[in-house]
């Protein structure tokens, strides 16, 4: 093989690598990343999340993941207080999802919501924004209504 011939290979191999690297980040253009606390009675667990707030990124959440690490949430912040409906439709994995106000108080919890369901899941009270972990992860963390989730969205 000619040394040019080489050299291309390696110019098409890294253009590849460096695609790579930037895949996982494709469609999050309007999202943020950061690190957020939930505080329980066990203490404060950090997650980092991805925050939504475009209405495709709020639509499409994490739809077709097959897993999440258990530190990782996505944090819808729908700016403004309402009755959140969310549906699990096209949702590969077990989800917990934590309905809070704009303080970050939490509102409500739904525990395990089942993958690839379609039934509108609500805790039926004003929710600024709703964050979704790896089903399992209320309970291990003990969380409970009432409990406070601190990110830079929520007012004090």
């Amino acid at each position: 093989m000619a040394p040019s011939h080489f050299v291309r290979h390696w110019r098409v191999f890294g253009a590849f690598l460096a695609l790579l690297a930037v895949a996982p980040l494709a469609g999050l253009a309007q999202s943020d990343r950061n690190v957020l606390a939930i505080e329980t009675s066990s203490g404060s667990h950090p997650f980092n999340v991805d925050v939504m707030r475009s209405q495709p990124d709020l639509e499409k959440g994490l739809m077709f993941r097959k897993s999440i690490p258990a530190d990782y949430g996505m944090l819808f912040d729908f700016q403004r207080e309402q009755n959140i409906m969310m549906w699990m439709k096209n949702t590969f994995i077990p989800l917990d999802m934590i309905f809070m106000d704009k303080t970050g108080k939490v509102v409500g919890i739904i525990a395990n919501a089942e993958p690839m369901s379609e039934k509108i899941l609500s805790v039926g009270v004003p929710t600024d924004a709703v964050l979704e972990v790896r089903g399992g992860t209320a309970a291990r963390i003990g969380l409970k209504v009432g409990d406070r989730v601190r990110d830079a969205i929520f007012t004090p």
